[in-house]
């Protein structure tokens, strides 16, 4: 797996923090009991009932390492000042992302191994799309941490570059200047300069 494709991989597992949250939540089942007679059940036991549980934590974990490098990767060096030329407002990517893929997804019934397997396959071809795509930059979890998302047309030094999709923190119009690390060809983050 390349470079870009692995940080568009990590930028999935990000998209489906809701996801895995969503099915801990749903899937936890620790056993709980008051007053005499009533023992410990044994870690065993309480891995057996929330193995899913356990896995969905286990992706939550991984999708906020994730998250702390792409953070880490955007506060990087930026290119020289770029001017906006043109801008629209593509926010609503965040939220057909969700309702698409996230929100069916969470209410599917994981009540044995057949289950998951089905519950795991539809999520790798989804993320062989996210991936191969240039939609990677749709997800709701960045919606949800405040990042916007526009496209732009953008006069750089060595010409134009239309059609770019921006992703910011920052509200930003036509004429502002930023300074971008790019994500992919077409997407990258910015901040005004």
């Amino acid at each position: 797996m390349t470079g870009s494709k692995f940080k568009k991989f990590e930028l999935y597992i990000v998209s489906l923090w809701l996801l895995f949250l969503l099915v801990a939540i749903a899937k936890v089942d620790i056993p709980v009991c008051f007053g005499e007679g009533c023992k410990f059940v044994g870690v065993e036991e309480v891995i057996r009932k929330n193995y899913v549980a356990l896995i969905a934590v286990i992706f939550l974990a991984a999708g906020g390492l994730f998250f702390l490098r792409f953070n880490y990767q955007i506060n990087g060096g930026k290119r020289v000042a770029q001017k906006i030329t043109k801008i629209e407002d593509s926010n609503f990517e965040h939220l057909t992302f969700l309702a698409t893929y996230i929100m069916p997804v969470a209410f599917y019934e994981l009540s044995g191994v057949r289950d998951l397997l089905v519950l795991s396959t539809l999520l790798v071809a989804i993320g062989f799309i996210y991936v191969n795509t240039d939609k990677f930059y749709a997800n709701p979890t960045l919606g949800l941490l405040g990042f916007k998302i526009y496209k732009v047309d953008l006069s750089t030094r060595v010409g134009e570059k239309n059609g770019v999709v921006v992703i910011t923190k920052e509200v930003l119009r036509e004429g502002d200047s930023i300074r971008s690390l790019d994500l992919d060809n077409k997407v990258c983050y910015a901040r005004r300069a």
